[in-house]
């Protein structure tokens, strides 16, 4: 990690793997109720440290409004591969969601964000490439990802895959 600090802008480094997975504990550690993640493909180096499933523990419990929304092409390989956050997403269903798109405009994207309910954000074009943009508030930034992302929620189907049997 390279130990920088945000600039007085509130943006983030997120050129490197390292930059990245600071700028997502930063973000996480400063959501209150609300996170929104889109993945084309959650693997073993995506939200998987212990600080970081902390922290989405800590949103996940936060409360009344408390909402996780996930969206991944493949939740089914994060099943397969045993990800560790499987769990607290089949321990708190009604906080943690996840859906899978399934339009053909969604699938082909291969960016990947992550949105937090203080208006900060984590945007990589390509999730393959340790890449990005990020910043610890920055609405007129934030405002068309999240648009973006509320629309692909809205055309996703759940991951039923993933839930719990209701027995």
């Amino acid at each position: 990690m390279t130990g920088q600090a945000p600039d007085p802008s509130g943006t983030l480094p997120a050129g490197s793997a390292d930059e990245l997975a600071a700028a997502r504990l930063t973000l996480l550690a400063q959501a209150r109720r609300e996170v929104d993640i889109r993945l084309p493909r959650l693997d073993d180096s995506l939200y998987s440290s212990a600080e970081e499933l902390a922290e989405l523990r800590r949103i996940a419990t936060a409360g009344r409004g408390a909402q996780i929304r996930l969206l991944l092409h493949d939740p089914a390989a994060a099943l397969r591969d045993g990800h560790r956050l499987i769990l607290l997403m089949q321990r708190l269903p009604s906080v943690l969601k996840v859906r899978m798109p399934v339009e053909e405009i969604d699938l082909g994207d291969i960016s990947a964000c992550l949105l937090t309910d203080a208006g900060g954000y984590l945007f990589q074009p390509d999730a393959e490439r340790p890449q990005g943009r990020a910043a610890l508030a920055d609405r007129p930034g934030w405002a068309p990802l999240r648009q973006q992302f509320d629309e692909r929620w809205e055309r996703a189907e759940r991951a039923g895959v993933l839930q719990p049997l209701d027995l």
